[in-house]
């Protein structure tokens, strides 16, 4: 793909789980670059394997988790070989900072929230006491706390669902990281503050330059945000490109089916498309293509092999048989054809606003 430096490259990842003598296989055999500057979605049903995956960039997996295969690139290191926390000191937070969907899971209840930004820049950068205040304070006003100097010295409580996702974005910013992975940063939020927030974090990746990636399942934020897409089923990639090829020019039944049951979309009177069936177990193999049992366009190959990438552009990749050419040709579901029109105007009705240059939105 002819793209800037990547910062992070991962490459041929497998993840699995012991569960109960057990082995459940969460991520399986997945390739990923990031690129400087880039604000990277990926996207997929719950369960997908979305969270999974961006937790091995950090050393995060559960302890009865373990990558099986695959190595991760980051600054010439392959981050797979570091093997305990002393040795993720280095990354996790200082170069590879992550937002959480839940900030009081991330905010310690019974310290100052000043004392808890200080305390990153002190670590991570090296400050006097003196130093980090300011610097907390600063990060304080940059994400929008209003009366940061007043509130330094307040406890979480005190502070809104919003406000809180706020400091929780200034103390992962405090490190100065290349890569802020958010994930679902949005989804315990008003649709109003959730708006915030997305343009808080784009002002912030512009004026500190790090790549973003966002884990989500609302494809209203994805419009909005993102630059390139990945959209996952069952552990996989199933689809990848740009926001404009996945949104207007999706090849893959899954993206349909997930496009077509967005609730923005919905029409008053009007029932909401569903994607029939469950995910398949992952603890079984599984043979052919992981959507065949749910996908109302697959062919009798769909159940046996497993469909490679095909190439739709440059940047664009789908993993669907119906890209094969002697496959017949089918177009995507009527809900979704046109859907620039369509999407500008849930731009419009969520608040989020018109997506940055480039992105899926078009104008």
């Amino acid at each position: 793909m002819s793209k800037e430096k990547s910062v992070l490259s991962a490459k041929n990842i497998t993840v699995k789980f012991n569960v109960r003598d057990r082995v459940l296989t969460a991520i399986r055999n997945i390739s990923l670059d990031l690129y400087e500057n880039e604000t990277l979605a990926i996207v997929g049903e719950s369960g997908s394997g979305k969270s999974v995956l961006t937790k091995t960039f950090t050393g995060m997996l559960d302890s009865n988790g373990f990558v099986a295969n695959g190595e991760i690139e980051y600054n010439e290191k392959n981050l797979l070989e570091l093997k305990n926390d002393r040795e993720w000191e280095g990354i996790r937070g200082a170069e590879i900072a992550t937002v959480f969907q839940d900030p009081m899971t991330s905010l310690n209840p019974i310290r100052t929230i000043g004392s808890q930004i200080t305390e990153v820049i002190i670590k991570h950068q090296k400050k006097s006491n003196g130093e980090a205040k300011k610097l907390a304070i600063e990060l304080m006003e940059k994400t929008g706390i209003p009366n940061a100097k007043e509130r330094f010295n307040e406890y979480p409580f005190q502070y809104s669902g919003g406000m809180r996702q706020r400091i929780v974005i200034a103390i992962a910013l405090a490190c100065r990281p290349k890569i802020l992975i958010c994930d679902e940063p949005t989804t315990a939020l008003d649709v109003t503050i959730q708006a915030q927030i997305l343009t808080l974090i784009k002002s912030l990746q512009e004026e500190f330059s790090f790549a973003t990636i966002y884990i989500t399942h609302d494809l209203g934020v994805v419009a909005s945000v993102a630059d390139r897409v990945a959209v996952m089923y069952a552990g996989q990639v199933i689809e990848y490109g740009t926001a404009e090829d996945i949104f207007y020019n999706s090849k893959h039944p899954y993206t349909w089916s997930l496009l077509s049951s967005m609730p923005q979309l919905g029409i008053k009177g009007e029932s909401l498309s569903m994607i029939p069936g469950t995910p398949p177990s992952l603890y079984k193999e599984i043979v052919g293509d992981a959507f065949a049992p749910r996908n109302v366009y697959a062919m009798q190959i769909d159940f046996e092999e497993e469909p490679p990438f095909f190439k739709v552009n440059d940047e664009h990749y789908a993993k669907t048989w119906l890209l094969d050419p002697r496959s017949p040709k089918v177009e995507m579901p009527e809900a979704i054809q046109n859907l620039n029109e369509k999407m500008k105007a849930m731009v419009r009705n969520t608040g989020y606003g018109s997506n940055k240059e480039g992105g899926a939105v078009l104008e």
